[in-house]
């Protein structure tokens, strides 16, 4: 009789055939293999499907997330759902680590910290925040990102799984429903990567102020049920408000280059002299802080055009 899996891995996609690899290669190499993983994809025109079967997954028709991560649930068969995107990588005791954690403190939900597959620090700072916030409100206010929600599958069958009727924050509104009934479980053992492919398409302040205003919307109106906030929340009809996101963008392209400008500094200046490499400091400090100044000043004047 063949053992029972522990863990169901689903992974909802669309069109997923560059990233979805690195995830199932890293699955492949975990230490822990009493798992499957199951692929709910929403109609793929490119190879993500023959992809994912060729890995070994088995592959369901899904849909928006939310959608996807129900179809594969109901066709797992493992103790504990592990949701991922198709973006994410594992290092290879994750899935070992994770479950040792989650049944040595009876953790029936459970998510982990989350780490940015680049180099850049501005990334590395808004990822850190992120984990922060999680870690913050898990008691008061549990929510996880659907990349990494880790529950028993009886506790999503008692809450119905993901609401589909939702178009947008389904993942925390599951984590809210289920914490009613087990707390939500931080996981100290492991975390995992994930690609900031979303932060470069949409521009990493325009996200956070995206982010914000779904915040906002839970907070002041419940549950986004409707077309009111748009999945791609940064594209405004509103000509003013395209005009601000276009400045929130150069600044952020300013702060990416002075960041990679510096790295390619520091390199150079480690081996001059310690005269030279203060004055190439201070000189350096300088440029950074006109640049700076000249992108603040450039997106607080577009604020002031939409008053």
């Amino acid at each position: 009789m063949a053992e029972r899996k522990k863990v169901s891995v689903v992974i909802p996609t669309l069109n997923e055939e560059r990233d979805l690899p690195h995830l199932l290669d890293s699955l492949k190499a975990q230490s822990f293999q009493n798992f499957e993983v199951i692929v709910a994809d929403a109609g793929s025109k490119d190879k993500t499907r023959s992809l994912a079967e060729d890995y070994g997954a088995r592959v369901v028709d899904g849909g928006m997330p939310g959608v996807g991560r129900n179809r594969g649930a109901h066709v797992a068969e493992g103790e504990f759902l592990f949701f991922f995107d198709a973006d994410v990588v594992l290092p290879p005791d994750f899935l070992a680590k994770a479950i040792q954690e989650m049944e040595h403190d009876y953790a029936d939900l459970a998510t982990c910290a989350f780490y940015p597959i680049s180099d850049l620090r501005l990334d590395k700072i808004l990822f850190s925040f992120a984990n922060l916030t999680v870690r913050m409100n898990a008691n008061t206010n549990p929510r996880a990102a659907g990349f990494c929600i880790f529950i028993a599958k009886r506790l999503f069958a008692r809450i119905g799984g993901f609401d589909e009727s939702l178009r947008l924050a389904e993942d925390h509104d599951l984590v809210e429903r289920a914490s009613k009934f087990r707390p939500l479980h931080f996981l100290k053992s492991t975390s995992l990567r994930v690609s900031v492919r979303r932060l470069a398409k949409e521009g990493r302040f325009s996200l956070i102020q995206k982010y914000f205003q779904v915040e906002m919307h839970l907070l002041t109106k419940g549950k986004v049920r409707d077309d009111i906030v748009e999945y791609e929340f940064g594209n405004f009809a509103d000509e003013n408000k395209e005009t601000v996101k276009k400045a929130m963008d150069e600044f952020e392209e300013r702060l990416i280059k002075l960041e990679t400008q510096y790295n390619d500094w520091s390199q150079k200046v480690a081996a001059m002299p310690v005269v030279e490499r203060m004055r190439e400091t201070q000189a350096r400090l300088a440029h950074n802080v006109e640049t700076l100044t000249q992108g603040l000043k450039q997106f607080l004047n577009s604020g002031k055009k939409v008053k």
